[in-house]
């Protein structure tokens, strides 16, 4: 089972006594820094990313926030290219996801981590 620091989150190697990216020394002999901790370490909140993708959905705000920058940019230049004329393609896009969120279809971000009620 893969370690994780405790301080920072940053994924460690099997004998590694000191975490490379914060520098924390890392307690070998118990099984406390778990998977479970670094995802709530990074875990977004569904809540908020549901709100963004129903409200600034058009925008692209919500893929932003869960890390799916493509997606993001996408929505985005639909929006601002057209000078608003095709946002409503793009606020229906947000809309729904936002919906999708909310009611758990989508559980992760961009890294995989789950998002958190």
């Amino acid at each position: 089972m893969a370690k994780f620091c405790t301080n920072c989150g940053h994924k460690l190697e099997e004998n590694q006594s000191f975490c490379v990216s914060c520098g924390k020394k890392v307690d070998n002999t118990s099984e406390n820094n778990s998977q479970k901790q670094y995802s709530n370490i990074h875990s977004k909140s569904k809540v908020i990313a549901g709100l963004l993708g129903i409200f600034l959905g058009a925008f692209g705000v919500h893929n932003f926030y869960l890390g799916y920058n493509n997606k993001a940019i996408a929505q985005l230049l639909i929006t601002v290219l057209s000078c608003c004329i095709l946002s409503q393609i793009s606020a229906i896009w947000g809309f729904i996801e936002g919906i999708l969120i909310l009611c758990g279809n989508i559980k992760t971000d961009a890294d995989g981590n789950p998002l958190v009620d």
